[in-house]
């Protein structure tokens, strides 16, 4: 399930965690892996533009994302080189195109994301003008494979914690896997990445561990991705600036997610209780593996049978767990142990 990932985690970088000492629960000495961040400065052609606090992993990526997300860079921009320095922190993209955006920095708008992020200009500069597919396609099926690959995969929240997850995928295949210590840094290496191999996002799908705010509904619109996935849930605003059109063929429109549970994911016309369904690209409804359709129901019950199915798909009898079932999304028994005995 896997094998279509080209980026993926790699929670053996010595850069991206430290061990530290400290106390458990019952005051024994205990020594555990803690994410690593740090300040990256981002230059736009000698202009400087941000400090990021970030893993530091992917640095062009991350610089080039942000560009993008905050309309500094163009998807038609040429960029003449990207320089990063480990040692000072800096990265510095540069493009063939001349640019001066003194007066967008000076309107700024600090976003719900982790540690508080930083928007400059309109939010909502451009944002009307991008159109997504309206043949967008998302089947049940594929949130049971979404889910059972991402779940099972080694990352770095497996290996210290405090780090969200954001994922590119194509049908049941994630193809792109991004973490970060704020999900809006996820998203804006997945963006950068999508720039420089000229992947287009009319056919893909964004998942996030995070909660799909406004920003983040507005960046992966910008990304020209039709459906977004949250474990987590969604904010009012991030409701807002996706119904803020009507038109089938506005972004705002088009822009749906589905939270938490593939049950709540299921609607293609009408409001669901939490899921952001309401005028979403139609959605198939498969049994886990294939099979007839399985029809839609919206009673509490049925939601919470599905998030009991999905949840089960995704996890795998573990031997050495006292508890039975070992998921990688939540293990008390062995989640630091994964890969030995799951």
């Amino acid at each position: 399930m896997t094998d279509a990932l080209r980026v993926r985690p790699d929670p053996s970088d010595p850069r991206l965690t430290r061990r530290v000492a400290g106390l458990d629960q019952a005051g024994r000495p205990v020594e555990v892996s803690v994410t690593v961040e740090r300040p990256l400065t981002l230059y736009l052609n000698g202009q400087e533009i941000v400090t990021m606090m970030t893993i530091g992993d992917h640095p062009e990526d991350l610089a080039l994302g942000y560009l993008l997300n905050q309309g500094m860079l163009r998807p038609d921009d040429r960029v003449s080189a990207i320089d990063h320095d480990e040692d000072l922190g800096v990265v510095v993209v540069r493009t063939e195109r001349t640019t001066d955006h003194e007066a967008k920095l000076r309107k700024k708008t600090l976003t719900s994301g982790c540690a508080q992020g930083t928007a400059f200009g309109d939010l909502m500069e451009g944002f009307a003008q991008v159109r997504l597919p309206v043949e967008a396609e998302l089947r049940t099926s594929w949130l049971y494979g979404l889910l059972r690959a991402i779940n099972t995969l080694p990352t770095l929240y497996l290996e210290a914690g405090a780090i969200h997850g954001c994922a590119l995928c194509q049908a049941d295949q994630p193809i792109v896997y991004m973490e970060d210590v704020g999900r809006h840094n996820a998203v804006d290496k997945i963006a950068g990445w999508m720039f420089r191999e000229g992947e287009p996002g009319a056919d893909k799908i964004f998942y996030t561990t995070g909660r799909l705010t406004s920003e983040m509904v507005i960046k992966t619109v910008r990304m020209g991705i039709p459906i977004l996935i949250s474990r987590s849930g969604f904010t009012a605003w991030g409701w807002s600036w996706r119904a803020r059109r009507t038109s089938p063929s506005s972004a705002a429109a088009r822009a749906a997610a589905s939270s938490r549970s593939p049950a709540r994911a299921a609607s293609s016309s009408t409001p669901t209780r939490r899921g952001m369904a309401r005028k979403a690209p139609p959605l198939a409804q498969e049994q886990p593996g294939g099979g007839k359709p399985c029809g839609l129901r919206r009673s509490a019950s049925s939601w919470r049978a599905g998030w009991r199915a999905a949840w089960a798909a995704a996890t795998s009898r573990c031997a050495r767990s006292a508890e039975g079932r070992c998921s990688t999304m939540c293990c008390s028994a062995c989640a630091r142990r994964w890969r030995a005995c799951c």
